[in-house]
């Protein structure tokens, strides 16, 4: 499958720069992140974009507040844009999340036939597309996203860490 083409940064005019849309997108993600560590929840956040670059889903984890283990906010963005695009196959979209998938996540992503993968900081936990394991590209699979990672890292690190820090 070709992979619809990002707006790569370009060139800018004197004084004024251009950002790459990745960055934009994970502020986003980096946003629901916040709103799941402000109700107490680990701070993840996840968006879904689709392929011409428009926003379809954003989520946060809740796993805690919907009782429901399955609830990271990769899965809750996947099933939302899912049913906004009346289609289980999200062909040519970004799942854009703060922390590397979980094996859940990916195979999630992987499921949802999701084009692309952009993460921000590795989990060495429980990272499942780089870290530990790398679902997202296993030939064994029979589909595979591109994974991008490192994408604002160290505001994604730094929010997971003030989050456990305050919980000691």
């Amino acid at each position: 499958m070709q992979l619809p083409n990002v707006q790569a940064p370009r060139e800018a005019p004197p004084g004024r720069l251009v950002s790459d849309p990745r960055q934009e997108w994970m502020r986003i993600a980096l946003r629901e992140a916040e709103k799941a560590a402000a109700s107490g929840e680990v701070p993840v956040g996840a968006i879904v974009v689709g392929p011409s670059g428009e926003i379809l889903s954003r989520a946060h984890n809740r796993p805690i507040s919907e009782c429901d283990p399955t609830a990271h906010a990769e899965i809750l963005a996947l099933r939302k844009a899912a049913k906004k695009s009346g289609n289980y196959r999200l062909d040519g979209c970004r799942l854009i999340v703060t922390i590397e998938p979980c094996p859940m996540c990916a195979g999630a992503a992987v499921h949802a036939r999701v084009a692309e993968i952009i993460y921000g900081a590795d989990d060495p936990k429980t990272g499942a597309v780089r870290t530990l394991y790398r679902i997202a590209s296993d030939q064994r699979l029979n589909h595979h996203a591109y994974v991008i990672s490192g994408v604002l890292a160290e505001e994604c690190s730094a929010l997971m860490a003030e989050f456990f820090r305050s919980r000691r």
